[in-house]
């Protein structure tokens, strides 16, 4: 290891990373439950599954952002990304980087943040 003392730091920064992937989770979800029509528009979902969707996002986030059911919250929220990589990659035909929309690169970022939390455990920081 090149900095060797930045080690001690490992279990801040998983947590700083759980808070951010809850962050931007917690407000995805807020959005897909309380703006459901709006949102089931734009991403091709039913209001239904949309809010199902949104349900999942926020329970998941609550468990990263706390740190209870962590594997299984962060498995939660990979599994909510794959589905907006699919549909990305196979229904709307989204480059990487994407043209005229995001891509799908934001979308493998929260999926390998969500792996790093499962792999790790997200940390000594957490209630459960």
């Amino acid at each position: 290891m090149i900095l060797p003392r930045l080690a001690q730091f490992s279990d801040l920064a998983l947590l700083l990373l759980r808070l951010m992937v809850g962050a931007v989770f917690l407000t995805s979800g807020w959005s897909h439950i309380t703006r459901s029509e709006e949102r089931s528009k734009s991403i091709g979902l039913s209001k239904g599954m949309t809010i199902v969707v949104g349900t999942v996002e926020l329970l998941g986030s609550l468990g990263v952002i706390f740190g209870v059911l962590t594997h299984l919250a962060a498995a939660s929220l990979i599994a909510i990304m794959l589905g907006a990589i699919q549909k990305k990659i196979f229904v709307w035909h989204t480059g990487f980087w994407g043209d005229t929309t995001y891509g799908w690169h934001y979308d493998l970022m929260l999926v390998l943040m969500n792996l790093v939390i499962i792999t790790t455990g997200g940390g000594k920081y957490a209630l459960g």
